[in-house]
């Protein structure tokens, strides 16, 4: 038998193909689609419920937040104390979010309390009752978080970045202050709830352990009939970006940081050059070893991180890089990022920092699928734009075969220096 030699590194090979799940799909007897992943060891699960029911959709700001937040603060038969308590004794776990398009509630729970935590759950999502005591509790800390948050830098910039991308009138760009707090009531999230958490607009994803009574406890609790209106939807449509200046510097005269942003509106996943500007993100600033780390912070000292994303609406979607720099060398810092895209436009990466990133970009797609709950997660992102997984079959067959030309050609067609904002927030 041949001894390894410990002194020659292992040969790096890119994943080909990788084994997908592909969920099992059904309905409940009111129409509400579930989506199920059966790939758990232990005896329990995750249930998604989710809804459109985003910033995208309030006629009122912040009243999407607020809506999905008090959802658990009390229900026609429990309190919001009883609730927590009640959730955890059986040792599950609740947890609501939203985001500018979509909103939902996450239970897990041991299957053996399926039916005592998914009666708490359709208490929660179907019959909140909102409370004006914790409406009020929870208006006063916002109030407050975004007092202390207001004199933060990057707080302050992650909201500008968007009104400049997109503009104030733009339902992805609108900015809330406090008075947007004191206007919201309880008739305000009421409406919400009636017209956005409706079985008609509804999906079930569903991940764990499955045991064969889950299905008909989630149709007796939420398939049996239809449950809130939907009626007056507001649509999704394409607004109209309103073009703004291109630079902005939001002044904060005692700050000791200046947040930077620069970056433009561009398009969401189920566009063609999507995963493969995912390439071009990951060499300039998507990982520790991008190259803005490098030189931005490893070799000019400027700030202990930077990076960039690009991020998918659902109708729209949009690249950034950030970063917080000392106020004395922001122009520095913001040229220094003018120059590596420069260099991304006009030289072609050398082959081992492609090899490095392609190998990155595999590892970090198959670490996202590790176990039933994560495919859960991704299986989500999917759904949320009609894709399938053909979507990761696309993502390893770019970023297996993405050339040094192509990134040098996408980097040449999406981040033409002219067609990017740039914010700062921070001391003149």
């Amino acid at each position: 038998m041949t001894a390894l030699n410990r002194q020659i590194q292992p040969e790096a090979k890119l994943i080909d193909k990788i084994a997908l799940y592909e969920p099992e799909r059904f309905k409940l007897d009111n129409g509400i689609p579930v989506f199920q992943i059966n790939a758990g060891t232990q005896e329990m699960v995750k249930i998604d419920f989710v809804f459109q029911a985003g910033s995208y959709f309030q006629d009122k700001l912040q009243v999407s937040k607020f809506t999905n937040k008090l959802l658990t603060e009390g229900t026609r038969k429990y309190s919001s104390n009883e609730i927590a308590e009640k959730i955890d004794y059986y040792g599950a776990f609740v947890e609501v979010n939203s985001d500018k398009d979509m909103a939902g509630v996450t239970l897990y729970t041991l299957n053996k309390y399926l039916e005592k935590t998914l009666e708490i759950l359709q208490g929660v999502i179907r019959f909140p009752v909102f409370p004006e005591h914790e409406l009020k509790t929870y208006k006063q800390n916002r109030k407050q978080q975004h007092i202390i948050n207001s004199e933060k830098v990057k707080f302050v910039s992650r909201l500008k970045f968007n009104e400049l991308i997109f503009g104030s009138d733009h339902p992805y760009g609108r900015q809330f202050g406090l008075s947007d707090f004191d206007a919201i009531d309880r008739d305000d999230l009421v409406r919400f709830h009636e017209s956005r958490y409706s079985s008609k607009d509804c999906r079930v994803i569903v991940a764990g352990k499955i045991v064969p009574q889950l299905v008909p406890m989630l149709n007796k609790f939420f398939g049996t009939e239809d449950w809130n209106s939907n009626q007056g939807l507001k649509q999704l449509e394409k607004f109209k970006f309103t073009q703004g200046e291109r630079k902005l510097h939001v002044e904060k005269a005692d700050a000791l940081q200046t947040a930077i942003r620069i970056g433009r509106p561009l398009f969401n996943k189920t566009h063609p050059d999507y995963l493969k500007l995912k390439v071009v993100n990951m060499v300039l600033g998507g990982y520790f070893g991008s190259r803005l780390m490098t030189n931005i912070r490893e070799d000019k000292g400027y700030t202990y991180g930077i990076g960039s994303a690009v991020v998918s609406l659902h109708k729209s979607g949009y690249f950034f890089i950030t970063s917080e720099v000392g106020g004395d060398v922001a122009q520095k810092a913001i040229d220094e990022v003018y120059r590596e895209i420069r260099i991304l436009q006009d030289e072609k990466i050398p082959g081992p920092e492609l090899r490095l990133v392609k190998n990155y970009m595999m590892g970090q797609m198959v670490r996202s699928m590790d176990g039933p709950f994560a495919l859960s997660d991704n299986l989500k992102g999917l759904l949320e734009y009609d894709l399938d997984n053909s979507f990761f079959t696309d993502y390893i067959n770019i970023v297996s075969t993405i050339s040094a030309e192509d990134i040098r050609d996408l980097s040449q067609k999406y981040l033409k220096i002219d067609s990017l904002y740039e914010l700062r927030v921070g001391a003149k």
